[in-house]
């Protein structure tokens, strides 16, 4: 319980300040609020100046408190008002009949200006919590919904109204505005990140190359040493340059990558001189390890020559010759009589201007001994060709048509897979009962060779080419051409003479250097195979396209 001699030591501060109440005294306001109206004029003219003087009259003194000695505390009565000379409570603050001496205490501090708000639990000398469950802390809670309108903060300070008294509840939160809140928070969260990841796709479609260099993520292009294996046969042609020679230099399985052995040259600032023939290698070797292979003499191949798969007899003579070492005007003469290999000649395609003996020259790797001449050679590849097609159970009536038909699956396609499904779209185009394709093959590699552009460089058949009339041009004839246009090899023959079952008609090549085919069996799909090679073309210029 307080000590009713407690001198509170800002009472003296708080005397000092201007007495709002004057003033009102001095002017009085148009609109008396009810609590001053219904006051009595005592309680006007006796209104308390100070913290001090609350106090004294929240006690029920009208005069000056007399001092108490420390050894007799006295204990304060319970606060009433006499009923001759009443005193009135602060405006918040309703009348209390009876108190107990903890409720007389916080009587007090509520006329101090509600400075300590607390409840009856939390009363000095009492056993409560500051929980606000006591019967002052209940009347306080009624206060909070009797509060006089008009009320100011200068009312706060003369004690007419306590803190509970002044402000209003705030109203309850918005949950749906919370809600809308957070779904867009979410929203641009999400964007955010939406915006980093494609961004950083972006950057990587773009720069990757440069992003590894910086970084030193660098793909391995080129083999380590010691991986070096097997046998690999390399023929260098006549004409042959650097990059080109990378290029073979893979496709035999000696570098890793199509570019490895051309970037070792740049690297090293490099440019030797390469010499025609056919080379003894390995698999897997680095790139520096088959330079050093193809400047060996011991490891050329004497009287040896490599022919590649899908080469005209033109082609195949030049890589003998310069492989074999005889003349290639004895080679010439020696396919003018194709009747002397055991083979009929057909004289549709000799009345056409072709040779007889095209695709009847097998690609492979073939040694002769020493002193071999051009006929021996030529009969060598031609016996070749027809151990082949009799592998792959061709009748001797069908040997013609199945070279024609497998020249054009080689030329046409690069794995063994992609050759079935392109020997199945001619079969399938060639069918009487197919009304979209009317039997027209429409193969860009028979209009080409009619045109004399099989080997131009570029997979596109150009406008002259595809409208040329010719009895090779499948754009123009239907069916299959006069006769083969390259040498195909076992994976081909056994193509044209075994197709699988499907509905494919069409079929276009998206990656020139994977050799990634699409098939389609409607124009429509077609067209979107087409529209991808035509966007892989404009990422990478100058591929042949």
């Amino acid at each position: 319980m307080p000590d009713p001699t407690f001198d509170d030591p800002f009472a003296e501060l708080f005397g000092k300040l201007p007495d709002p109440r004057a003033r009102d005294a001095a002017s009085p306001p148009s609109v008396e609020s009810p609590t001053a109206r219904d006051a009595p004029p005592s309680s006007k003219s006796t209104a308390p100046l100070s913290r001090r003087a609350a106090r004294e009259a929240a006690n029920g003194q009208t005069g000056p408190v007399a001092p108490t000695t420390p050894s007799a505390p006295q204990t304060p009565e319970p606060v009433s008002a006499p009923a001759s000379a009443p005193v009135s409570a602060p405006a918040s603050v309703p009348p209390v009949e009876e108190h107990d001496p903890a409720d007389a205490w916080l009587l007090a501090g509520a006329a101090r200006g509600g400075a300590n708000r607390y409840s009856a639990a939390s009363a000095p000398g009492t056993g409560y919590a500051r929980t606000g469950s006591g019967p002052i802390a209940m009347a306080a809670a009624s206060r909070s919904t009797e509060t006089p309108t008009g009320s100011t903060l200068e009312d706060l300070f003369t004690g007419s109204v306590s803190t509970d008294d002044l402000g209003s509840v705030p109203p309850p939160r918005d949950k749906r505005k919370r809600r809308i809140g957070g779904w867009i928070a979410l929203g641009v969260v999400l964007a955010l990140i939406g915006g980093i990841i494609a961004g950083g796709f972006y950057v990587w479609s773009n720069y990757e190359d440069n992003i590894r260099e910086l970084m030193g993520w660098e793909e391995p292009n080129d083999y380590a040493d010691g991986l070096a294996t097997g046998e690999a046969v390399l023929t260098i042609n006549e004409g042959d340059i650097p990059t080109t020679i990378s290029q073979s230099l893979f496709d035999a399985g000696v570098t890793m990558t199509p570019t490895s052995f051309y970037d070792m040259l740049i690297k090293t600032s490099q440019n030797p001189t390469f010499y025609p023939g056919v080379y003894a290698m390995q698999q897997k070797m680095t790139s520096a390890a088959a330079l050093a292979a193809l400047q060996d003499p011991a490891n050329r191949l004497e009287n040896s020559a490599l022919i590649p798969e899908g080469l005209t007899v033109d082609q195949t003579l030049t890589i003998l010759a310069d492989g074999v070492g005889i003349p290639l005007e004895d080679l010439n003469a020696a396919v003018a009589d194709p009747a002397a290999y055991g083979i009929p000649v057909d004289q549709a395609v000799v009345a056409a201007g072709g040779n007889p003996l095209e695709g009847w020259l097998f690609p492979a790797m073939y040694t002769f001994n020493p002193g071999v001449t051009a006929p021996e050679v030529i009969q060598t590849l031609v016996n070749r060709t027809i151990s082949s097609l009799d592998g792959a159970g061709v009748p001797v009536e069908r040997r013609q048509e199945i070279l024609t038909t497998a020249a054009i699956i080689q030329r046409e396609a690069r794995y063994a897979e992609d050759m079935a499904k392109v020997s199945r779209v001619i079969q399938n185009r060639m069918d009487p009962n197919n009304q979209e394709t009317f039997g027209y093959l429409q193969m860009d590699s028979t209009a080409q060779y009619g045109y004399g552009e099989l080997n131009a460089g570029s997979v596109s058949t150009s406008e002259e080419a595809q409208y040329d009339n010719n009895p090779w041009n499948t754009y123009v004839l239907q069916g299959l051409p006069v006769g083969p246009i390259a040498n195909p090899g076992d994976v081909a023959i056994e193509a044209a003479m075994n197709p699988p079952e499907g509905d494919w008609l069409y079929f276009v090549t998206v990656n020139l250097n994977t050799g990634e085919t699409v098939f389609t069996s409607n124009y429509a799909d077609h067209n979107r195979a087409v529209e991808q090679w035509l966007s892989w073309c404009a990422d990478n210029p100058g591929s042949g396209c």
